[in-house]
């Protein structure tokens, strides 16, 4: 397939700058069959009634890090964005004015007294690998004194980070430091939600996956199958897998709250659909022709066009409903993206 099949038209004033308040009062459109994709529409607080007793919903537990930077080398300012940790200290991340660098060079990042100093180790195609000094401190203390909260493109570039984001852009179950983008499915979620979810005998487990910066990357091959994914880190704990497994043979359903955590799933499963524990790397590519595995249906956003996500839903509903499903969004006045509304893909 080629990227372009992937592409559509969204207005920009579609594109949600703010989420709504209450989190748990956006809308949810829920698209139901793989080969009919009925279309309704509701709220998040009725998801308790459009799932079913026994159901587990997965959610991610990675919480995001100040992880953009800001520095002066000469004349040249470089921003820098984190985007996978290597060590306790070392990073990847995306640079901007990435040619002023040269490997062993030092940028002070620091600012009002909190020492933040980054060496140089090495430059590729794919970015910049950082060792920091933090004068004992711990690298996220020292990211949250001086860093900005990585906002996607699609907002940062219409108006500026501020205070409220530091919160709005965490999800309620944010607990290990290590993303550099939100699990924005899992915003929509509140004690309130979860207590009906509870009440309806609806499940939640817990998996760790750190979004990493290439989640926003555009896709630069014309062919799908020539996209190569970067890797993130996760973890699904043996327990987890375990009770994951008996939910599904006692026939709950298992529904990643976003991508993320669906991609862990997935990468965790083998071929006869049993989830393994999993620690360590993932750079799994879901598109249309992927047989699928751990999951049974998907809570996500709406995602940009010719994205690996749009890929993503599009293989598990297939691509002509997931068309209709977002010209019936942006008809009906949905908010997209990181900020926006959500779906219940049940295929």
């Amino acid at each position: 397939m080629l990227v372009a099949d992937f592409d559509f038209e969204l207005p920009p004033e579609a594109i949600a700058l703010r989420p709504v308040s209450p989190r748990d009062s956006a809308r949810l459109l829920a698209v139901s069959g793989r080969d009919t994709g009925a279309l309704n529409d509701f709220g998040f607080m009725d998801l308790p009634r459009l799932l079913r007793a026994g159901d587990v919903l997965v959610i991610n537990d990675t919480r995001v890090i100040p992880a953009q930077l800001f520095a002066r080398t000469g004349e040249a300012a470089i921003g820098v964005t984190l985007h996978k940790r290597e060590a306790a200290n070392r990073w990847w991340s995306f640079v901007r004015n990435a040619r002023r660098l040269r490997a062993g060079d030092v940028i002070d990042f620091g600012q009002n007294n909190v020492v933040l100093a980054g060496t140089v180790i090495e430059k590729t195609g794919d970015g910049v690998l950082w060792q920091f000094e933090t004068a004992g401190l711990p690298l996220e203390t020292a990211l949250h004194a001086v860093g900005e909260m990585p906002l996607p493109p699609y907002i940062a570039r219409r108006r500026g980070i501020d205070a409220a984001d530091l919160s709005d852009y965490q999800t309620l179950h944010a607990a290990k430091d290590g993303a550099v983008a939100a699990p924005t499915a899992g915003l929509h979620f509140t004690p309130r939600l979860w207590d009906a979810l509870a009440a309806a005998g609806i499940s939640r487990e817990t998996v760790t996956l750190h979004v990493g910066a290439g989640t926003f990357l555009p896709v630069k091959a014309d062919r799908v199958a020539d996209h190569q994914m970067h890797a993130e880190w996760g973890c699904i704990d043996a327990a987890t897998a375990a009770r994951l497994n008996t939910a599904r043979q006692n026939g709950g359903r298992i529904i990643p709250v976003g991508t993320t955590s669906l991609r862990l799933l997935e990468s965790a499963a083998s071929a006869d659909g049993v989830i393994h524990a999993f620690t360590g790397d993932t750079a799994i590519f879901i598109h249309p022709g992927y047989q699928w595995r751990a999951i049974d249906g998907l809570i996500t956003n709406f995602h940009l066009p010719k994205s690996t996500l749009f890929m993503l839903v599009s293989a598990l509903m297939g691509l002509d409903v997931m068309r209709r499903a977002y010209a019936h969004a942006i008809a009906g006045g949905y908010r997209f993206y990181s900020y926006g509304d959500g779906s219940l893909l049940l295929p």
